[in-house]
Parts: structure tokens; C-alpha cells; sequence
């Protein structure tokens, strides 16, 4: 009888202190937060039950007799078991819900450029221009489009593009507020979504985009050779949403009506839809 007490609070002790390394794990993955600190304080706990359970040992050490002096190591040892799993499942727990959230993320994003995808701009798009109309809010979106874009492809390779472009839609992203939402539209063009902005705020940015990227050595690239700086221009289209004549779609057209106008117009410069179009026409 008492060999079994014995085995039973050290096996106790020997669960507790297993508990804490996916408690310590979980932890060290988990950044500077109230919830690491939680988690500290939980392994705090599990050493003071491994103490007592230590201390309890040691006073009562083939002290039992009866079946009755059991209860106590039992409820130790299915305790400590208890805690385990408890630590296992949360360890589990925050494996799962970590690969699922890089899911949702890969999901959400364009492989090359490192910004939102097509499909998760639809659904932006839908969500704001919702917003606008539930709220009388502000809403503008770019369409930014590298000019004479195949130029670079040509002479220096489809590789090289690529990195190009992941420079471009990398610096627009750095540009723009926090709550401002950049997604790759379609080939070298990019739409920016601005919430709370209206045609003049929209404009400036564009303004601002164009100079920035054409002062801007956007990669270095050794050329048959020779060290060459690679800097490109961009043309700019901007339109407003007008809530009460159109869609989110048609906004969006407006906008590519617009960057057509600027390439058309020469090029690195910014082009405003007229607002007088909007509802005009449907974006099929």
C-alpha cells in the first residue's frame, strides 16, 4: 500500500514537470503580450504543485496504511495527468490555429509580389464600398501601371521584371496608411484601396507615388557586365466611388478609364475619372 502512495505522488511530481515544456514552447512562440505572461505565471504554478507534491513526499513517505490514505496521491497523480493534457492540447491547439491562419494568409496573397491577390481585393472591394454606403464615407482606389513595362522585359529578362515589380508593389505598399490595402490587379498593374479618401486626397497620392518612384533606383542589376541602376516610371489612374449611381465595379472601370488616359497622355503622370461618368456604365 504504501509503495503504491509512494508511486503515485512521485509519478505525480514526474507528469507535472513533463507539463512544462509544451507550457515552455507555447511560450517562447508567443510575442511580448499579456497572454506570454499568462503562460509564464501558468509554468510559475505547475513548479509550486511540483514543490508540494515534493513536500508531501517527503512527510508522508510509507505513511499509508489503509485504502482510504490513497484518496490524496490519487487525486496528485490524475491531477498532474490533468495538467498535462491540458498543456498538450494548448500546444496542439496553437499549431493548428497557427498553420491555419498561414493558410489564410497564403490564401489572401500573391506569390511574386507579396501583396493581396485579385480574389481578396474583390472581396475588399465589396466590404468597403458597403461601408461607404451604410456610413456616407469616402472611397477611392488607384490603378498604378508601369510604364513601357515590356521595355524592361526585353532588355534585361522576365526575371529581372519580376523583381522590378516586387520593388514597385513592396514601395507603394511602404507609401500608404495602415488601413490602406494594396493588391496586385492584373500582370504589372496594382490597385491601391483607399478608405476615407476622397477624389483630392486620392490625387496627391498618386502625385506622390509617381514622383517618388521615377527619383527612385528601384533594383541594381549587373547587365552584360556592367553595373546598371534600373528606374521606371508609372502611370496613375484615380477614381471615387459615388454611392449613389454605381458599384464598386464601376468605380474600378472608371479608374482604368483613367490610367488608359494617362498612358495616353504621355504617360508618368496621374489622371482623375471624371466623376461625371460615374453610373454610366456597367463593369461586366
Amino acid at each position: 500500500m504504501a509503495e503504491l502512495a509512494n508511486f503515485l505522488v512521485i509519478g505525480g511530481a514526474l507528469v507535472l514537470l513533463l507539463a512544462l515544456f509544451p507550457v515552455d514552447q507555447l511560450r517562447r512562440r508567443l510575442p511580448h503580450s499579456p497572454c506570454r505572461i499568462a503562460w509564464m505565471f501558468l509554468s510559475v504554478l505547475v513548479c509550486l504543485f511540483f514543490l508540494g507534491y515534493a513536500l508531501y513526499a517527503l512527510l508522508f513517505w510509507n505513511e499509508a496504511q489503509q485504502w482510504h490514505d490513497l484518496v490524496v496521491p490519487v487525486i496528485f497523480f490524475f491531477g498532474a495527468i490533468f495538467v498535462l493534457i491540458v498543456c498538450l492540447l494548448a500546444a496542439r491547439t496553437a499549431d493548428d490555429v497557427t498553420r491555419l491562419c498561414h493558410l489564410e494568409y497564403e490564401n489572401i496573397l500573391d506569390p511574386l509580389l507579396g501583396i493581396y491577390n485579385r480574389r481578396h481585393m474583390d472581396r475588399c472591394l465589396r466590404s468597403e464600398a458597403d461601408k461607404t454606403r451604410r456610413y456616407a464615407l469616402d472611397l477611392s482606389v488607384l490603378l498604378i501601371d508601369v510604364d513601357f513595362f515590356k521595355k524592361v522585359n526585353d532588355t534585361y529578362g522576365h526575371l529581372v521584371g519580376d523583381r522590378v515589380l516586387q520593388a514597385l508593389a513592396q514601395m507603394v505598399k511602404g507609401s500608404v496608411r495602415d488601413f490602406d490595402m494594396v493588391f496586385r490587379y492584373g500582370g504589372e498593374e496594382i490597385m491601391v484601396l483607399l478608405p476615407y479618401t476622397n477624389s483630392n486626397g486620392a490625387q496627391t497620392l498618386g502625385n506622390r507615388l509617381c514622383q517618388w518612384v521615377g527619383e527612385r533606383c528601384l533594383i541594381e542589376e549587373v547587365h552584360q557586365g556592367e553595373p546598371v541602376n534600373i528606374q521606371v516610371t508609372i502611370s496613375v489612374g484615380v477614381s471615387t466611388f459615388d454611392p449613389a449611381v454605381e458599384d464598386e465595379g464601376e468605380m474600378v472601370a472608371r479608374a482604368d478609364m483613367a490610367l488608359y488616359r494617362a498612358k495616353k497622355n504621355g504617360r508618368n503622370r496621374v489622371e482623375v475619372a471624371d466623376q461625371a461618368q460615374a453610373g454610366t456604365f456597367k463593369n461586366e
